[in-house]
């Protein structure tokens, strides 16, 4: 059953164009270009309707594995290390490809961020994202299917993630950043 989710998911990264921009064995993130839905405020600036955007994609392979006992310190630290270490590989990609010179923002969309203090939300919010609850342009429905889909690819790539989690009770955040604030954050 993995196997088969596996190459579900490889289908699914291929049809929306989900690509690696570096292939080191510590980077987290893959990418696709988008364009905005709707006008996003981020702090003082607008991101207006089909203007371009760059949203992270967790590399699930590169992810390390949740040790038997839940999550450790060690564990937390190293995931954040090297999710900080593929933001600031993003950075400087970014500054160094002019293919990304009009990209606005970048965008995540995850269940891995829960809200409250010392959560992954927090964390996110540190690292300069302003983070709110997402919601899926088709409503419940579509939130619906996102659980199912992400709830099998944790169980394939990093079951130990699945801990207390069920499909109906996993919710999504959304992480953004605009371009220019990212690129000065993360790319020096």
């Amino acid at each position: 059953m993995r196997g088969l989710i596996r190459r579900f998911d490889s289908f699914l990264r291929r049809r929306e164009a989900v690509y690696e921009f570096n292939t080191a064995a510590h980077s987290l993130l893959r990418l696709r270009r988008t364009r905005a839905r709707a006008r996003v405020a981020l702090g003082q600036e607008w991101i207006e309707p089909g203007e371009e955007v760059l949203e992270l994609h967790l590399w699930n392979e590169h992810m390390p594995p949740l040790p038997r006992e839940g999550p450790t310190f060690a564990w937390a630290s190293r995931t954040e290390r090297m999710f900080v270490a593929s933001l600031r590989d993003l950075a400087r990609e970014m500054r160094a490809q002019p293919s990304y010179r009009n990209v606005r923002a970048l965008r995540a969309v995850t269940v891995l961020l829960s809200p409250g203090p010392g959560s992954g939300a927090s964390m996110a919010a540190r690292l300069g994202f302003i983070v709110r609850p997402y919601r899926n342009w088709l409503g419940r429905f579509g939130e619906f299917w996102e659980n199912f889909y992400t709830w099998f690819i944790m169980w394939t790539f990093n079951a130990g993630s699945l801990r207390g989690r069920r499909v109906l009770g996993l919710q999504r955040m959304e992480m953004w950043m605009s371009a220019e604030d990212f690129v000065q954050r993360f790319g020096g």
